[in-house]
């Protein structure tokens, strides 16, 4: 592993929450060192140096109320092997234009002398606001995506993988959302320690390889704030109707547009094509009966409006990105969660209101456990 230690700067900004700064560091920290029986842990081949680099000395309090503690300032740290970018929780372009520029630029000259970048999760932003991304690839949380997207168009971005590598060398790498800073930190031992430790270290950390990608985590978000009133309508009605038959003709009909002009109002208010966005409200919810339930698949298809069987995988698979097996096997809650929560609930229902059975579309009943898409309930949620 070399006796020369990588030096590791994890660069702190007030809009960082602590999570994934920990997570990196003991990741790190621990990579090349070896636990001994009796005698505790050996770190004389330790694989990192790390620090907390922060543009002020002392305590930083991050977004969430944590302090932290600097261990150097930019002004102390002039050479680096590595700038790890944790999260930034970032909401418009006024937060990004909020940034520490005394940050921003200190990356961007340690990137010029030869440090290599990793950014997890939000702090992909940090290195677009740097201008370290133009014209490169690179990935975020899901949730970050249209924000990404709009103040950053020359950056290809590609929020259905966990890792993207780019800059000259692979000498930048960024992660997803949340969790994959794992595969990050991974990818940085088994750069510099080898594939064999960053397998020693996914064992020992029980972190695992997020192989699928981003798209089974991917929820749809339904835009009803466009003030196509038409449009709402369509939604609002497909909310309770999507699994019906020739819906695309339907809503054309209800619409009392042409279907040319209903095509075209359509995405410029959703985003989506008129298909596609049923398409995606019907996966969204087998994904919800899927995760909360054990119903057959054949029978969570037709429910959600499919009678060929084949079409909806294909469907599935392409939206989420696995078959409706792997992501009921990846998604469901354990057995012994799901048995707390059951009795939780029980435990609380005599102290509730009675509530009346929610009607079905058809005016029968409906089916125990059954409840729509988050999508689809804020579509319906946004009627006047």
């Amino acid at each position: 592993m070399g006796e020369k230690r990588i030096h590791v700067s994890l660069v702190v900004f007030p809009e960082c929450d602590p999570s994934i700064i920990y997570g990196v560091f003991d990741t790190l920290w621990f990579a090349g060192a070896k636990w001994e029986s009796g005698k505790g842990l050996n770190r004389e081949e330790a694989l990192f140096e790390l620090q907390l680099v922060t543009a002020e000395p002392g305590l930083l309090q991050l977004c969430t109320g944590v302090s932290i503690l600097s261990q150097a300032t930019i002004a102390e740290v002039t050479r680096t092997d590595v700038v790890f970018v944790p999260n930034v929780m970032i909401y418009s372009g006024e937060d990004l234009r909020a940034l520490d520029r005394r940050l921003l630029e200190w990356i961007t000259r340690m990137h010029a002398q030869g440090s290599h970048l990793y950014a997890a999760c939000g702090g992909s932003f940090v290195l677009a606001e740097a201008g370290l991304l133009n014209g490169q690839q690179a990935t975020t949380h899901l949730g970050y995506a249209p924000l990404f997207r709009q103040q950053y168009p020359n950056i290809e971005l590609h929020e259905d993988r966990v890792l993207v590598q780019a800059g000259h060398g692979h000498s930048i790498a960024c992660c997803g959302g949340a969790s994959s800073w794992q595969d990050l930190a991974l990818l940085l031992v088994a750069k510099y320690g080898g594939t064999e430790e960053a397998i020693r270290m996914s064992k020992f950390f029980l972190y695992q390889w997020h192989r699928d990608g981003q798209l089974p985590y991917a929820s749809m978000t339904a835009n009803v704030q466009h003030g196509d009133a038409v449009i709402l309508r369509c939604q609002t009605w497909l909310a309770e109707n999507y699994e019906r038959p020739d819906i695309v003709t339907e809503l054309v009909r209800r619409s009392g547009l042409p279907k040319r002009t209903f095509d075209r109002r359509f995405r410029a208010a959703t985003g989506y094509s008129p298909l596609a966005y049923v398409q995606t409200l019907r996966i969204e919810e087998a994904k919800h009966l899927l995760e909360t339930g054990t119903r057959p698949i054949e029978e969570i298809a037709r429910e959600v409006g499919y009678e060929d069987l084949a079409s909806f995988r294909r469907l599935f698979r392409r939206l989420a990105g696995m078959s409706p097996g792997d992501y009921r096997r990846k998604l469901q809650l354990p057995a012994l969660i799901g048995q707390l929560a059951a009795r939780q609930s029980s435990q609380l229902a005599p102290q509730r209101p009675a509530i009346k059975p929610r009607s079905a579309r058809s005016g029968t009943a409906s089916p125990a456990g059954r409840s729509r898409p988050a999508a689809a309930r804020s579509a319906k949620s946004a009627r006047g």
